[in-house]
């Protein structure tokens, strides 16, 4: 049962669909459009009530786009274009924890998220856990 659960998470090749990638755009812009929302919220002191249309609208795209990686192949979670997701995570988490720092996790998650997003490939696509760069956990690569 184990390995069939890590064949289904880490396919040899990685899934796809007609129109995936468009999908994953227009993820990201709504989720873009979320992000701004919340963050100005957050950065100008509006009450929470005015811009949490947007926080839902962050964090319902960003799990999708994180379901649609992981059913496309596992290796994202092994990749540090995944782990700089769990950081941004934990960086969010703080700020809730810690309203006083929110407006700097609040920046340091847009700036991880520009450096991750706009890396060489050799960056994003590298596994700290093999030393190099890994499109898949099926032997090439």
């Amino acid at each position: 049962m184990a390995e069939s659960l890590l064949r289904t998470l880490f396919p040899p090749e990685s899934r796809s669909f007609a129109g995936k990638r468009w999908v994953n755009i227009a993820l990201r812009s709504l989720h873009l459009v979320g992000t701004a929302g919340a963050g100005a919220g957050m950065l100008f002191g509006v009450s929470p009530a005015q811009w949490q249309a947007y926080l839902w609208l962050t964090v319902i795209t960003g799990v999708l786009m994180v379901a649609l990686q992981l059913w496309s192949n596992g290796v994202w979670l092994l990749q540090l274009r995944g782990l700089a997701i769990g950081v941004k995570l934990l960086l969010l988490v703080a700020a809730l924890r810690w309203p006083q720092s929110g407006p700097a996790m609040l920046i340091a998650v847009v700036l991880l998220s520009g450096v991750i997003s706009h890396a060489p490939g050799d960056i994003r696509y590298h596994s700290p856990w093999h030393g190099r760069r890994l499109e898949s956990l099926g032997g090439r690569g």
